[in-house]
């Protein structure tokens, strides 16, 4: 068009990345002074200054299997794969000393004694050894454990010289240092025990378990005092304090006390001596548990860490939450930016729940509201208010406080039948959303002009269409708001009028693409609009008379997004590239791909890659039931391919042993051409290994 004509704009050819937000955390502990957290995530250490992340340890690419803080802080050990014990001058990241483990296999679990000279290894072989770590040798070798050692901890009173242990026969080994002597196995628990607290003064201990308990003991007689039933499997446990007022948490006698995190992802406290739970946390539906949690007394605060590796700080004496860190984000969905400026992003990380960042500090507030994976997220054009869709079947819209920074839901809709995969808001004022969904519909949602905090407004949809006759993958609002397109896996797109009395009716159809189409886009300045499709190409179409102006091809895969980019002369688009897939070990993802693209070469490459791993039956077995039926049925259609060659037959005959055990008969011949498939792989399919046959003897004649 006329509007092109602009020359003296600079088109961009490349992207650099000015800073990142990469994930730290899969499993970690506190420095003493609480002024830092020390978290392992792969081949590496992190360390987090509870305000930014500060400093990486990196061991030469070996995971590390287990680390220990001492107690003065001034020393940080690693255990790797390779079964070697580094030493760390963690402040200027640069390692010490290593020396090997003499396990013969890889260390479990690891920690110093509140001295800072002991350090105890307990091995997945069932031993457990000291090390003194000031003149550098090992002092005891501890036997008797059954599997692996999964706890170790010292007596907080040196002068005991105890060291307790727990592994995979559940009960807790206390050991006697001066003999190397187990003087008494402390048995209560009958699952895993997870952590274990002591009093200040060294005479009473409590004991958290994956069987639902807690166990309070009695050190000096040896004997278990109250078994508490928490009816959660409780990963932490924590001895509060008897000395401090703490009334707020239900805190009424100088009796003993403890806290509890575990899989309902609440922290709750209870009276040891009655066995009742006197306080439970006020928590937004969180359906993830919780793995750790550690008491820090100089600051008197409690810290958890959630099955999502989210790190949360909460303030004594009322459990008031403190701070929230973000430690592993898994696959980012989508983000975009929000708040004044872009001073934020907002980001659907594979989770229920959505993550904003502030930019300035990394900071992060977790808002909790979907049950199921965001899917995807769209911002109105002021950036404070947006919009997010989730498995879960609902749209929710949150806003954000300009002066806080606070997010809150104020707004949702729940009538759509399956998972809303889009979303699109109106782009010149916040009047309303449309969403598209797999229940193969669009629907357009208005919003009331006073969104408030205090309650959560129900909205309705003011009209819904069915749009396609498959999944709509995406939905894009005109810049002036009276147009609506969608896209869909049904190969079309379609382009709505959005009238405004609130209906919408159809304008047109965009026929061309030989897949599914991803992403449907308005140019911000032409009348024209750009999809992009599994068919690995990028088209423009005019919206007067819906014909294709254009293809971009040069993908070699699905082209999952397209945008417009210097003021609608350049778009910019997003393919998934298979190898990144397998790199990061994504095969649903990676065999979703090559199935849309209709590839079989592709496609057998992904499941040599599944079959090439340790736990390769399982592997395969959980990556193929994962598909859906017409994803099966391709790859039906593939084996037969792959069977006639006896370099792939073994990786076909892998595929059809887990598609014919775990389908029924007739879901398999509901599939088109099934019966061709399986007498064409007959011929090839004798006794396979481990002497069955083939799984339905009738299969070709039915």
């Amino acid at each position: 068009g006329s509007k092109m004509a602009n020359t003296n704009l600079r088109f961009k050819t490349n992207y650099a990345v000015s800073s990142k937000i990469e994930p730290f955390y899969k499993g970690g502990k506190i420095s003493n002074d609480e002024q830092y957290i020390f978290c392992t995530c792969g081949s590496r250490v992190n360390i987090l200054e509870i305000s930014t992340v500060l400093l990486c340890l990196q061991d030469d690419q070996e995971d590390i299997t287990s680390f220990a803080v001492s107690s003065d802080d001034e020393m940080l050990v690693t255990a790797s794969r390779a079964l070697l014990l580094k030493q760390w001058d963690w402040r200027r990241a640069s390692c010490t000393r290593s020396w090997r483990a003499i396990h013969t296999v890889p260390v479990a679990s690891m920690t110093f004694d509140s001295s800072s000279t002991l350090l105890a290894t307990g091995g997945c072989d069932g031993t457990i050894k000291l090390w003194d770590v000031v003149k550098q040798y090992c002092t005891h070798n501890l036997k008797g454990s059954s599997g692996v050692v999964h706890l170790v901890q010292f007596h907080p009173d040196i002068s005991r010289l105890q060291l307790f242990s727990s592994s995979l026969d559940c009960g807790i080994r206390m050991w006697d240092l001066r003999s190397s002597q187990c003087v008494c196995v402390l048995q209560s628990h009958y699952s895993s025990v997870t952590s274990l607290s002591f009093s200040a003064d060294g005479g009473t201990m409590v004991s958290s378990g994956r069987d639902k308990i807690c166990t309070v003991w009695d050190l000096n007689t040896r004997q278990a005092k109250r078994t508490v039933p928490i009816y959660e499997a409780v990963e932490g446990v924590v001895l509060l304090p008897k000395d401090e007022d703490l009334s707020q948490l239900g805190v009424k006698s100088k009796d003993w006390h403890f806290i509890t995190a575990g899989s309902k992802g609440i922290l709750r406290v209870w009276h040891a001596s009655t066995a009742r739970c006197v306080y439970t946390q006020k928590q937004d539906d969180n359906p993830f548990g919780l793995t750790h949690l550690f008491y820090l007394p100089a600051s008197h605060r409690v810290a958890t860490v959630t099955a999502e590796h989210n790190i949360l700080l909460y303030q004594l004496p009322g459990l008031t939450t403190q701070q929230q860190f973000v430690g592993y984000s898994d696959e980012v969905l989508d983000v975009k930016f929000l708040g004044k400026n872009d001073s934020h992003i907002v980001v659907a990380t594979n989770s229920s729940q959505l993550k904003v960042f502030e930019l300035l500090t990394n900071s992060c507030q977790i808002l909790f509201g979907h049950t199921d994976t965001v899917l995807t997220l769209d911002v109105f054009k002021k950036g404070l208010l947006f919009a997010s869709c989730a498995k879960d079947r609902s749209v929710r819209v949150w806003q954000m406080d300009s002066d806080s920074g606070q997010v809150c839901c104020v707004a949702q809709g729940t009538s759509h039948t399956n998972a809303v995969g889009s979303i699109s808001c109106s782009r010149m004022k916040a009047s309303f959303v449309a969403t598209g969904s797999q229940d193969c519909t669009v629907k357009v949602w208005d919003l009331p002009p006073d969104l408030s905090s205090e309650d959560i407004c129900q909205l309705t949809p003011r009209t819904t269409e069915k749009a396609h006759d498959k999944d709509v993958n995406s939905v894009a609002v005109s810049p002036n708001d009276k147009l609506l397109a969608s896209g869909s896996q049904d190969r079309t797109a379609r382009l709505w009028s959005l009238a405004v009395d609130g209906n919408i009716s159809l304008l047109g159809v965009f026929r061309g693409h030989r897949r599914g189409i991803w992403s449907v886009c308005f140019s911000p300045v032409d009348q024209v609009l750009a999809t992009s499709s599994a068919d690995g190409t990028t088209k423009l179409w005019s919206l007067q008379d819906f014909s294709c102006l254009k293809t971009f091809e040069g993908h070699d895969a699905s082209v999952l997004k397209c945008i417009f980019v210097s003021r609608g002369t350049q778009l910019l688009t997003r393919q998934q590239e298979l190898s990144n897939l397998l790199h990061e070990k994504k095969y649903l993802k990676a065999l979703g791909l090559a199935i849309s693209l209709d590839q079989p070469h592709t496609a057998l490459t992904v499941i040599k890659a599944i079959r090439s791993g340790e736990d390769r039956c399982e592997l395969l077995e959980k990556t193929l039931l994962k598909l859906r039926v017409d994803q099966k049925e391709s790859l039906l259609r593939f084996c037969v391919v792959w069977n006639t060659n006896a370099r792939n037959c073994l990786d076909a005959q892998a595929v059809l042993q887990v598609l014919l055990t775990h389908m029924p008969p007739e879901e398999l011949l509901q599939y088109q051409g099934a019966r061709t498939h399986l007498e064409g792989l007959i011929p090839y399919t004798g006794q396979q290994p481990g002497g069955r046959g083939f799984p339905y003897p009738n299969a070709g004649r039915a």
